[in-house]
């Protein structure tokens, strides 16, 4: 890398968060890892140092509550951040009708206004720097809205929205922000039914170390918007041409999704495997 980046790292924890952290590590950066998993927090810094012979920083807090991200922005502000990826993420597979409302509540709240109030909290000392940025992970799902994924599509869609308005509020400083869409990736978070519909679809499956690459050249080449997958960037730009074409292509897929979905629905009930942090 040309330029040692400083970066603030949310869902450091997590099966992508991690990979991001180990790249990154490996490539000179600096790095200040959040997450909520004190334990997970404490054995990712043991690894990076093993590995990399770096030390990062790490602070263990809670993204959707105002204190933890006061607590997060002052660190790293004391860190000097240039770079802020928002890697943490919620999701639950389900046809709405069978998902609760709180599951919903934690979309919105890790996925989307957890992300918003904290680049409000670092705005006052990005735009203090000669040049920062902000990386968004968003998904193929918040252009292309799927069945099974409403709440999830939803809290992406605004995402990515909040990320363009966010570039064109901040054209005149120094701060860039970036959008990132992955398509499914394979982490150990995912719960087995979106594993099993996406082999019955024949869904291609990343592996997490796609992610960290696309990050790095968005960062260097000064990438606004970058979508993983060609087939994924075809049928973005076709659902936002002609809508009615994909909802006829993807309702042949929908008896499929349905029946993973109430597999999923019926798992959580039996108290199995339950969904993580940032899956797709």
């Amino acid at each position: 890398m040309n330029k040692q980046y400083s970066i603030l790292l949310t869902g450091a924890a997590g099966g992508i968060g991690s990979v991001i952290a180990d790249y990154f590590a490996g490539n000179g950066a600096r790095l200040l890892l959040t997450d909520l998993n004190t334990t997970a927090l404490d054995d990712l810094a043991e690894r990076l140092q093993k590995r990399h012979a770096v030390q990062p920083q790490i602070v263990a807090a809670n993204l959707t509550s105002e204190e933890g991200r006061k607590h997060i922005a002052a660190v790293a502000q004391t860190f000097r951040a240039n770079v802020l990826i928002n890697s943490a993420g919620y999701n639950r597979f389900g046809l709405l009708a069978d998902i609760n409302d709180t599951d919903i509540e934690k979309i919105f709240s890790v996925n989307v206004l957890s992300p918003i109030l904290l680049c409000k909290a670092l705005l006052p000392w990005f735009t203090t720097q000669e040049s920062a940025h902000i990386v968004n992970i968003g998904s193929t799902f918040g252009s292309l809205g799927y069945a099974g994924f409403a709440s999830y599509s939803a809290s992406k869609f605004a995402l990515r929205g909040f990320s363009e308005s966010l570039r064109r509020e901040l054209a005149d400083t120094g701060v860039k922000v970036h959008y990132l869409a992955p398509r499914a990736v394979r982490t150990a978070f995912n719960e087995d039914a979106v594993n099993r519909m996406n082999v019955a679809l024949g869904v291609t499956m990343d592996t997490p170390d796609v992610i960290p690459g696309a990050i790095a050249y968005m960062l260097k080449h000064g990438q606004s918007e970058h979508y993983i997958g060609r087939p994924e960037r075809f049928f973005v730009k076709l659902n936002a041409l002609f809508h009615r074409v994909v909802d006829k292509g993807l309702s042949g897929q929908l008896a499929t999704i349905q029946q993973h979905a109430r597999s999923a629905t019926d798992q959580a009930h039996t108290g199995a495997k339950n969904p993580a942090t940032k899956e797709i």
